[in-house]
């Protein structure tokens, strides 16, 4: 049977989500088609089509879908769900609020934050805070998953040729209404995406204290992070946390300063390639997975780093 992927969109792009997403939809087998929902979205559907290996875009264009209201988008899913075997989202805060309603109307029990495809019916993802993995197997017919995007290798943002085939867009449920919306703005990278990214813990010491940070990011290319406990304290803003949580991160390089290394903050970002970690208690818990370790004053080592570089 057919793969449905639900794209994520900033009504601009297509987010780098769904190309993960899309990965991992291949990785089961079958023709991938991918629902781009939305107000004004033939340019986002355009960019589906380009996706390497989908074989259709299904394009749900109506007011009722302009600013991705749950209940709506999974009112959509559901309009034209029939038919395929599996619907597959991104495990972002959007994927995780549509895809319960789905499975929760379809009947069928949710496969959440999948990291490996064993076959089309058995899944892997992590439990107890990534301490363990857990085998699931699904009997239902239609699988609804959730798919930890740092899991998987996106696919190419060109090179497919699929067809865009219009749908008829749902109509307003009543259920919920758009009042407003408020959008962090940084010249930096998206944390959940950035290849490179320096996260500062409790350590820290104060929200003034963070921007030691800043030098050292800017020079990096990085985008910055914050543990729980750091962003509690009000040092760091709500959209920096890492952790089981908060984001989950995978990037190339991960340096944490100041953190301790709490077993949900390791949750968020323990896949990183490259994990580097200054703390003054050599025996912090993150110098376990740290691939670097420096002990000493964050105070002093990170402008001397900074410095460095």
């Amino acid at each position: 049977m057919s793969i449905l992927v639900i794209a994520e969109h900033d009504k601009a792009q297509l987010r780098g989500a769904t190309l993960n997403a899309v990965a991992a939809a291949q990785k089961i087998g079958g023709d991938v088609h991918v629902l781009v929902a939305g107000q004004g979205v033939q340019a986002i559907a355009d960019q589906a089509a380009k996706l390497a290996g989908v074989g259709k875009v299904l394009l749900a264009d109506g007011p009722a879908l302009a600013e991705g209201l749950a209940e709506n988008v999974a009112a959509q899913v559901l309009a034209v769900a029939q038919g395929y075997g599996h619907i597959v989202f991104a495990a972002t805060a959007e994927g995780k609020n549509v895809a319960p309603r789905v499975a929760a109307k379809l009947d069928v029990a949710q496969v959440s934050d999948i990291i490996a495809v064993d076959s089309p019916d058995t899944f892997q993802r992590p439990i107890y805070a990534g301490n363990a993995i857990a085998t699931v197997q699904s009997a239902d017919a239609v699988k609804v998953l959730t798919v930890r995007t740092t899991a998987f290798d996106p696919v190419a943002a060109e090179g497919g040729q699929a067809s865009v085939e219009a749908v008829d867009a749902v109509a307003d449920s009543g259920l919920s209404s758009f009042v407003g919306r408020e959008v962090a703005k940084s010249d930096r990278p998206e944390l959940a995406g950035a290849t490179v990214v320096v996260s500062g813990g409790r350590g820290m010491g104060s929200a003034e204290n963070f921007k030691l940070l800043e030098p050292l990011a800017d020079k990096l290319g990085a985008a910055l992070g914050a543990s729980r406990a750091a962003v509690d304290a009000g040092y760091a803003p709500n959209d920096w946390q890492v952790g089981q949580t908060g984001k989950i991160v995978a990037p190339q390089l991960y340096i944490a300063i100041g953190i301790s290394g709490a077993i949900q903050h390791l949750a968020g970002m323990k896949d990183s390639k490259v994990i580097v970690a200054i703390n003054k208690d050599a025996e912090a818990p993150i110098f376990g997975v740290a691939d670097y370790g420096l002990v000493g004053d964050l105070f002093q080592a990170v402008p001397e780093l900074t410095n460095s570089l």
